[in-house]
């Protein structure tokens, strides 16, 4: 089937593409920035269309060869006003083309009871199908309740809330009740809908299997990451103060919080079995098994690398976890750079050896293992110890990463790698830890000065190993 996607650069474009494509089907993503594409691992294997969905003769030129367009575009940066009326202008020109040129189109939306009273946010999703239909296009829209995923805006301020605050000040909306679902059973609706046949706007209800308030899904995370958390219930905070309240603790802007939490105040819960009906072979998960999904995802596999940039030392927090990543352009080749990065450890020490042997003290005294018993002789493969750390991933001439099995709060890695860069080579050192609860996050600030001294004398070393080694004789 011919498809084209728009929103595929967006949290759940990015997942559905691949999976559409392993599907076999001819892919067409609707882009503004090609540059977007670069670092997704299925670029090559889409025909990308460059332009802007309000354009009629971009979307004339995307839509030329599609049997059927996903529309997942939503505006969220700006004020409520603003991003309706982007809202409203997008789709009334796509839904306008498609129509022209018979192409259904696959809308993922809002749930909310019409016939209560709704926020703008909720108003905005729903008219945003209605506008898509304004021209008798034929539309199937998917109406959904947060989705749960790593990376979804709803998951990550579930998580950065629930681990960071202990006793959390919670106003009316937490406990308004909500129907999430997983991103996967998300994923599995939007596949199955290809299948219908119908030819007018036809609106479908999904959801998880369990009905809950925000309140509920920030303690059955508390318990799915072994946290104590209490709640304290005040009269009075607004979706505003409360949008900048999540601004200010956890790594969340407030223009995208703001409209999260406005859409809280009205109940977004499945009022009908017609997804049932529809789709009979989707079992939707329960809340508590797509939050154990979505934490699976908290391992350096699952963070794509970012564009190699002109900095030298870069920090994100991305997905609950830190990382910072230290990068030396180099015109060695490859096999030097591994062979030392690789032989680190052992009698060959780190860098500050006697700081690495200070936290291997304090490590024994808490029941950890120490340094254990150094390195193996020989070459290094998946599994061995390398002092209080094991080596997860093994990539000749090209990547090591190491798991840190030292007691810390939270999970640990140090990841040594080469890239290429025009002609250059590129050193990348990159630490990730994933803290658990205030106690972690505590712990990698409390560090951050020390870990910035030794991993970068770390990085400097690896390369003035390299450039001694006898390959480069």
């Amino acid at each position: 089937m011919r498809i084209l996607v728009t929103g595929a650069t967006g949290y759940i474009g990015s997942r559905l593409v691949p999976r559409l494509l392993a599907e076999g089907h001819q892919i067409n993503v609707l882009v503004r920035d090609p540059n977007q594409l670069k670092y997704v691992d299925w670029n090559l294997n889409v025909t990308v269309s460059i332009g802007d969905v309000r354009d009629k003769k971009t979307l004339y030129t995307a839509l030329e060869s599609a049997d059927i367009a996903y529309y997942l575009i939503h505006s969220m940066r700006s004020s409520s006003k603003v991003f309706h009326q982007h809202d409203m202008d997008a789709a009334e020109s796509f839904g306008e083309v498609a129509a022209s040129m018979s192409t259904r189109i696959i809308f993922l939306g809002a749930l909310g009871n019409p016939h209560s009273l709704l926020t703008s946010h909720l108003l905005s999703r729903h008219a945003t199908g209605e506008a898509l239909a304004k021209y008798h296009a034929t539309v199937t829209e998917l109406r959904a309740g947060p989705v749960i995923g790593a990376g979804s805006l709803p998951f990550e301020m579930i998580r950065y809330l629930t681990e960071r605050i202990p006793v959390m000040i919670c106003p009316k909306w937490v406990f308004t009740r909500v129907q999430p679902i997983g991103i996967r059973d998300t994923l599995e609706y939007l596949i199955s809908a290809l299948n219908l046949q119908h030819n007018e706007h036809q609106v479908i209800e999904i959801g998880g299997s369990t009905v809950l308030s925000y309140g509920d899904m920030m303690t059955e995370y508390a318990k799915a990451r072994g946290l104590r958390r209490a709640m304290i219930r005040v009269p009075v905070l607004t979706p505003r103060l409360s949008s900048y309240w999540v601004h200010w603790v956890t790594p969340l802007k407030a223009s995208f919080a703001r409209p999260l939490v406005e859409g809280l105040k009205s109940e977004v819960i499945v009022s009908n079995l017609f997804a049932h009906d529809i789709f009979p072979n989707i079992q939707p998960l329960e809340y508590r098994d797509a939050v154990h999904e979505a934490l699976m995802d908290l391992h350096p596999h699952y963070f794509q690398d970012a564009p190699i940039d002109q900095s030298s030392m870069a920090k994100s927090v991305l997905r609950g976890m830190i990382i910072e990543t230290r990068k030396v352009e180099t015109n060695l080749k490859s096999g030097q750079i591994f062979d030392a990065f690789c032989s680190l450890g052992g009698d060959n020490g780190w860098y500050m050896n006697w700081g690495w042997r200070l936290r291997a003290f304090v490590d024994k005294l808490f029941g950890g293992i120490g340094l254990r018993k150094g390195r193996p002789s020989n070459l290094l493969s998946i599994g061995d110890a390398v002092d209080f750390w094991r080596v997860q991933k093994l990539v000749p001439n090209s990547r090591l990463l190491l798991h840190a099995e030292m007691k810390v709060p939270g999970k640990a890695w140090l990841e040594f790698k080469i890239e290429q860069n025009k002609d250059a080579l590129i050193f990348v050192q990159k630490s990730y830890f994933a803290p658990k609860g205030l106690i972690g996050l505590a712990y990698w600030y409390a560090l951050l000065p020390i870990h910035r001294v030794v991993f970068d004398g770390l990085a400097k070393r690896v390369i003035k190993m390299a450039e001694n080694s006898p390959k480069c004789n």
